[in-house]
């Protein structure tokens, strides 16, 4: 059965959203703070985590950097905060989706189970177990990415992306396109987590961000890997 952690410091609100998931088919387990929420998430016990913001001890933007250094578990950040920068920084610190307080549980749980078939392998690239690109060599066997023999650290988000590129002809792909086959046909977000995803990659493929060599963008279009 697959398990979400709840690191939340309501109380109220972590008992709806375990009632909700369990009743969906998922186990639950939760954390009220933020130093133990973040040790509960690096202990790879758990298939996704709802992360709030505001928590006693360490916020979920300091949990979700620290996380990022060891796990690409999938978060969902779930915040009362609706300003725009807050999301973005979410989304570009590596969180998953996100979600503001308010939320429907109904819209919840639908974007839980859309996170955990991204990680069941929603993306089925079809090429070799390796394709190699100018300095790059993919190895869907071992789940690996290395430039000029480095391995790279992808997020899952991340990989799952450029293998979908690898698996087309040379083409544009639009932000719509990417958004269905990625996040999944029923992802509730919206195409600025698209965005982000694309500029993360980018920053970890290219010399130079600012002069991208292979992730590139057909303004108005979408993005192409020239390879």
């Amino acid at each position: 059965m697959p398990s979400v952690l709840i690191v939340e410091d309501e109380k109220t609100i972590v008992d709806m959203l375990a009632f909700n998931l369990k009743r969906d088919g998922f186990e639950t387990a939760a954390a009220y703070d933020g130093p133990t929420g973040l040790d509960m998430a690096l202990s790879g016990q758990y298939d996704l985590v709802l992360l709030d913001v505001m928590l006693p001890g360490m916020d979920g933007f300091e949990i979700l950097r620290r996380l990022r250094e060891k796990s690409d578990v999938p978060v969902i950040m779930v915040t009362a905060r609706e300003e725009e920068r807050d999301k973005i920084l979410g989304l570009e610190t590596g969180a998953d989706d996100y979600v503001t307080k308010p939320f429907s549980v109904k819209e919840l749980s639908a974007r839980v189970k859309a996170n955990m078939r991204r990680t069941e392998g929603t993306v089925r690239a079809d090429m070799g177990d390796k394709v190699s690109f100018g300095p790059f060599v993919v190895d869907r066997g071992l789940h690996t990415v290395n430039k000029n023999g480095t391995e790279l650290e992808l997020t899952q988000r991340e990989y799952d992306i450029l293998t979908y590129f690898l698996s087309l002809p040379v083409r544009v792909v639009s932000r719509e396109e990417l958004m269905e086959k990625v996040w999944g046909f029923d992802y509730y977000g919206d195409l600025r987590a698209v965005d982000v995803a694309m500029r993360r990659l980018r920053e970890k493929l290219e010399d130079d961000p600012a002069e991208p060599q292979f992730i590139l963008t057909k303004r108005g279009q979408g993005y192409y890997l020239k390879r």
